[in-house]
């Protein structure tokens, strides 16, 4: 069992982005502290949902503040970027970090984001796979030539290459791999797209265990039906985000993030403006924050493992990606990160 957090760099009511963004350095800081696996950094535009722009940016920051813990972006949002300089970064951060640097990619929603940065709609509903291709390339071959609808370009060089990760001086030879890539997937589509490159899916918190575990079992099938062998398709680790807040007492946990996170909903939700005007229906702030709660490992330390250890046993996910944050303060948020690794993690293993 694999346990990392999620950080948005929540923006709440009442806080500036700079509160937001250091807590979520804190927070990761805590994390390597607490000895726990991962963070996962989420990237979005002009909403205080979320004030990190560039998850690799901050990415860069951490891995520089950080030794031992992975570091991985959920999501870089594809469209917003093009793919090379993308892999590019990636590649940078996966050779200076010494391989813990893992980039999560997505197509992101059709909000405004398309239009600053010139993507358009076509972007977002057609242009995925081409761009999710393109990285692949330029994160595992020596030469890579443009040749699609949206990207043409000469065969250049690949500089730096993401699979010469250097291993020291008692070993000179490079490394064979380039970063882990994964693919956030919220539709049968995406999900087959990931199986076709046996790339392991990112599934979003909103989903229960019963949806996971049919993106899962389709994931697997596809996988198997583009020709990947059992010893990839069986041992995907794919990541579930999901919410934590450990509390003791019953009901505490939920209480306080029922208080405190739909206002952040509200405010950070609403802000999200489309790129062509199209109706779009925003949950119901405290609805969702009580759903989430009733999700994810949010109470006890003994309810969270079990609710973790269910998890993983419906779905054959064990990693996971949680949301930390959710009552918006930092002194709160540090504890959390500690009593996950301090009461939770000793009753996974």
């Amino acid at each position: 069992m694999r346990i990392g957090t999620f950080v948005l760099a929540a923006q709440f009511p009442g806080q500036g982005p700079g509160e937001a963004l250091h807590r979520a350095v804190r927070s990761t800081e805590a994390a390597e502290e607490s000895g726990l696996d991962s963070v996962w950094l989420a990237e979005h535009h002009f909403v205080p949902y979320g004030v990190c722009p560039s998850a690799t940016t901050l990415a860069a920051l951490l891995l520089g503040r950080t030794r031992r813990i992975r570091v991985g972006t959920a999501v870089s949002v594809l469209p917003n970027h093009h793919p090379v300089a993308l892999a590019e970064q990636a590649a940078l951060l996966h050779l200076t970090s010494g391989g813990r640097f893992s980039l999560g990619v997505g197509r992101g929603g059709p909000w405004v984001d398309l239009e600053v940065f010139g993507g358009g709609l076509d972007a977002y509903e057609n242009g995925f796979p081409e761009a999710l291709g393109l990285v692949l390339d330029w994160l595992r071959k020596p030469r890579v030539a443009g040749r699609g609808e949206r990207y043409g370009f000469r065969e250049v060089a690949v500089v730096p290459r993401a699979d010469e990760l250097w291993e020291g001086p008692a070993d000179a030879s490079p490394g064979s791999a380039g970063p882990e890539v994964v693919v956030a997937c919220t539709s049968p589509k995406s999900v087959r797209l990931a199986a076709q490159q046996a790339l392991p899916m990112l599934l979003g918190m909103h989903c229960g265990d019963e949806e996971k575990a049919e993106m899962v079992a389709l994931w697997r099938t596809a996988a198997r039906e583009a020709g990947h062998p059992p010893e990839v398709v069986e041992v995907a680790a794919h990541v579930s985000a999901g919410v934590a807040q450990i509390e003791d007492g019953a009901g505490a946990a939920t209480e306080m993030l029922v208080k405190s996170m739909p206002g952040w909903l509200r405010q950070g939700l609403d802000a999200h403006v489309t790129v062509d005007e199209r109706h779009r229906v925003m949950r119901d702030p405290v609805a969702y924050t009580e759903l989430l709660c009733g999700l994810h490992p949010v109470g006890p330390p003994r309810l969270a493992a079990d609710r973790l250890a269910a998890t993983a046993e419906r779905t054959g996910i064990t990693r996971f990606a949680l949301l930390v944050e959710g009552s918006g303060d930092l002194v709160a948020t540090e504890e959390n990160v500690r009593r996950l690794g301090a009461d939770v993690l000793p009753l996974l293993t």
